[in-house]
């Protein structure tokens, strides 16, 4: 296999288990440092994400307060439907080595 064909075969692993992964979104917000310390720590960790600013998409805010029972502060994050909750909870599952399992 010449090195085209490996660097060909790592990026198809490297979609697939992107495909595989639950869709990730962060709720965030202009000038707050937990939404970049958030998205650093998925970037980090080779996490995609999308990202909702409340402050500029309309009526995102009220969809953020309904999956995330009414917590109003940002980022809310969340892996499918599930909702993780702030940076300080990503972060205790990034140390605790459960994000790459609870991402899968």
């Amino acid at each position: 296999m010449n090195t085209q064909e490996k660097k060909l075969e790592a990026l198809l692993k490297k979609a697939i288990i992107y495909k595989s992964m639950k869709n990730v979104t962060v709720y965030m917000g202009p000038m707050c440092a937990f939404c970049d310390a958030a998205k650093r720590l998925l970037v980090r960790n080779n996490i995609p994400y999308k990202e909702i600013n409340i402050a500029l998409e309309e009526d995102k805010m009220d969809e953020m307060l309904s999956k995330s029972n009414g917590k109003r502060t940002i980022p809310q994050i969340f892996f499918d439907d599930l909702h993780v909750g702030g940076y300080e909870e990503l972060r205790a599952l990034e140390k605790s080595g459960e994000l790459k399992d609870l991402i899968k």
